[in-house]
């Protein structure tokens, strides 16, 4: 999509309020771990349309994740940064494709997710660490002590949602969805 235009606005926006609604039926663990599916709209605009929209879709989504969770704090915006780093890796593997569709090599797009996914892990975890100094709660036990869980977790969540998102971007390719 090469402008701005209403459709492509309705576009970002809706699949930022899928990220909020996704992000909203969690499943939460002991030790403040959550499993989501938050990243299936990201995953979607980074196959089909490209980085910018991408990283719009979850800059605006995890925006709207922590003003309505949280309010709005000195680390609001620090939140939104992994999931854009997320939604930019997967979209300019996407990009870099000549060949074939990412979603169409199965082995790349779920290794690229979940490279994606340790990265978005690495990033809340320092999000986390900057959070807990800045409003005096640190622990190293409570910041690094569940970070190989959060890892862990991390991975499912992006192979779950690679294992939807694929056949759902051919779907919609083949619809027409973006015409």
């Amino acid at each position: 999509m090469p402008r701005f235009n209403a459709r492509r606005i309705c576009y970002i926006a809706l699949l930022a309020a899928m990220y909020y609604v996704l992000n909203l039926m969690e499943i939460r663990t002991p030790g403040n771990l959550h499993i989501t599916l938050d990243a299936l709209p990201v995953m979607v605009s980074a196959l089909l349309v490209g980085p910018l929209d991408a990283a719009l879709v979850a800059f605006f989504g995890e925006t709207l994740n922590q003003l309505l969770g949280y309010g709005a704090t000195a680390t609001t915006l620090l939140w939104a940064l992994p999931p854009v780093l997320f939604a930019l890796i997967i979209a300019l593997a996407a990009r870099g494709q000549k060949e074939k569709r990412l979603e169409e090599r199965a082995i790349l797009c779920y290794a690229v997710c979940i490279g994606a996914a340790l990265v978005r892990t690495a990033g809340n975890t320092v999000v986390i660490w900057l959070d807990s100094v800045i409003y005096q709660y640190y622990s190293f036990a409570y910041v690094f002590g569940s970070a190989a869980i959060r890892f862990v977790t991390g991975v499912v969540a992006a192979v779950l949602v690679a294992t939807v998102t694929m056949p759902l971007v051919k779907l919609l390719r083949r619809r027409n969805f973006l015409k």
